[in-house]
């Protein structure tokens, strides 16, 4: 009788990630998804060098290179007059880092891990089933779903929560009162931009970041460069609880909503140039002081959610997939020893990208003289200074 699986509950990057380095250090998977059918909302996603060496050696190449672009650059920019401030050469990426900087539309990116899992005899995926609950015994797990067919218990070598910022895995781990989500105070709004509907200077293939006063504007070419993935992110732009009701606005109605009026002509254009900015408030939860207990772990978003002002949410959950596939691969190691040693590799780490990525938005929305400084800052690193101050995400 073969041993049972390590179940991970996801199926979203972090959790097909996953399985697919679990796979490659030998142990068989059962993916779960509470959705009935697995598909992203259309958004697009960075992936930097530290993630894409993964992908990489998980043999995704080919399909990176099909459905990605590679910016050429990218480029910083001040919001109120369109200055360039520094423009980073991004295309010594692969010699220095291994791999390239990416961008993908994300149902692109979670379509490849799907059909590459698809095509593993290892990984079995189920959809419309939710983790309930679980119980540890001292050999397996016992994990209680819902699925539509009524209640059924999964028995488990381990369970791994890849189900995001609000983790039912997370939930069920029981760390205490305070561990809820917590708005972050910033809005983000989003929005896929035919690309000839942008102004034509901003059609090149970089990727741009506008700084303003209290909030930003990254956008970047996908498919080909056939549409622009646009997300504005506002300190309160929208109250949380003051807008919950609002989803989406027409381009128009956001800038003068959010009081981007004031800012450069061609980024005014190409925010009026979408239809639909939908809604994204971002949260937060607390640092834990331990992801595992037992043979129960956590992945990605369920773990540590991150503001994306680093653009390393997708990233880190690959890193952590990429740790608990060699954790797990190590022979004579119990299960609860191996998620262990995950733990101990990734929570360090994880933490400094959180932190950093929470720094890097209070320094993108800096105001009056602070924000001259940060300007003269970011011109005397140059783009080679600005790409090697964040050298050490890529290793």
């Amino acid at each position: 009788m073969s041993s049972p699986p390590i179940v991970i509950a996801g199926a979203g990057l972090g959790g097909l990630a996953a399985a697919l380095c679990l796979a490659k250090s030998g142990r068989r998977t059962l993916v779960i998804e509470r959705a009935q059918t697995i598909e992203e909302v259309g958004a697009g996603l960075q992936i930097s060098p530290n993630a894409g060496r993964i992908l990489q050696n998980l043999g995704l190449g080919q399909a990176l290179q099909a459905i990605g672009l590679e910016p050429k650059a990218f480029r910083i920019r001040r919001a109120q007059d369109g200055q360039t401030l520094a423009r980073l050469p991004l295309d010594e990426a692969p010699a220095r880092w291994g791999a390239s900087f990416r961008v993908f539309h994300r149902a692109d990116l979670q379509n490849a891990l799907l059909d590459q899992a698809r095509r593993i005899g290892d990984i079995s995926i189920r959809t419309g089933v939710k983790c309930v609950d679980f119980t540890q015994t001292a050999d397996a797990l016992d994990i209680r779903v819902r699925t539509e067919q009524g209640p059924e218990t999964l028995t488990a070598a381990a369970l791994v929560g890849a189900d995001g910022l609000r983790s039912s895995v997370r939930a069920h781990m029981r760390f205490g009162e305070g561990d809820d989500p917590v708005y972050s105070g910033h809005t983000a709004w989003r929005a896929l931009i035919p690309a000839d509907a942008a102004p034509a200077c901003l059609r090149e293939r970089e990727t741009q970041l506008w700084m303003g006063p209290g909030a930003h504007v990254v956008h970047y070419p996908l498919r080909d460069a056939s549409i622009i993935s646009a997300v504005a992110i506002v300190e309160d732009g929208l109250a949380e609880e003051s807008g919950r009701s609002i989803l989406s606005l027409t381009g128009e109605a956001l800038t003068h909503t959010i009081g981007f009026e004031r800012w450069h002509a061609d980024l005014r254009a190409l925010i009026e140039a979408g239809a639909s900015w939908r809604r994204w408030p971002l949260f937060g939860r607390p640092e834990l002081p331990r992801w595992s207990k037992g043979r129960v772990t956590l992945l990605g978003d369920a773990a540590h959610p991150m503001l994306p002002f680093l653009a390393q949410g997708a990233a880190q959950a690959i890193e952590d997939a990429a740790a608990l596939g060699r954790a797990l691969e190590a022979e004579g190691r119990s299960v609860e020893t191996a998620l262990e040693a995950y733990q101990a590799a990734r929570m360090q780490r994880a933490a400094q990208v959180l932190r950093r990525s929470r720094a890097q938005g209070y320094y993108f929305h800096l105001r009056g003289a602070a924000a001259q400084a940060r300007d003269f800052a970011i011109r005397a690193l140059g783009g080679r200074g600005m790409l090697a101050r964040n050298a050490w995400l890529y290793r």
